[in-house]
């Protein structure tokens, strides 16, 4: 069976004004890279810390279900070892 990656890319358009575009253009240039690849970097670790995110609030939820439902913590503790 043949495995093929799939690169899916979108592109933004985005307006900034002078002062923000110089500080970020000035972070980038700090950084040695440019600034599209500085802002794809900023996208890519918000989007990180928003799954992150969700993720906790689904185990949050998860957690006050089992522990509001006996035979939820049973299953758990039964499933959990």
């Amino acid at each position: 069976m043949l495995e093929q990656e799939v690169v899916m890319e979108h592109h933004i358009r985005l307006s900034l004004d002078d002062a923000v575009w110089s500080l970020l253009d000035s972070a980038a240039q700090e950084r040695g890279i440019s600034l599209s690849a500085y802002l794809h970097e900023i996208a890519v670790n918000e989007a990180k810390r928003i799954r992150r995110e969700r993720i906790r609030a689904q185990s949050n939820a998860l957690a006050a279900c089992i522990a509001e439902c006996p035979e939820a913590r049973d299953f758990y503790e039964d499933w959990s070892g």
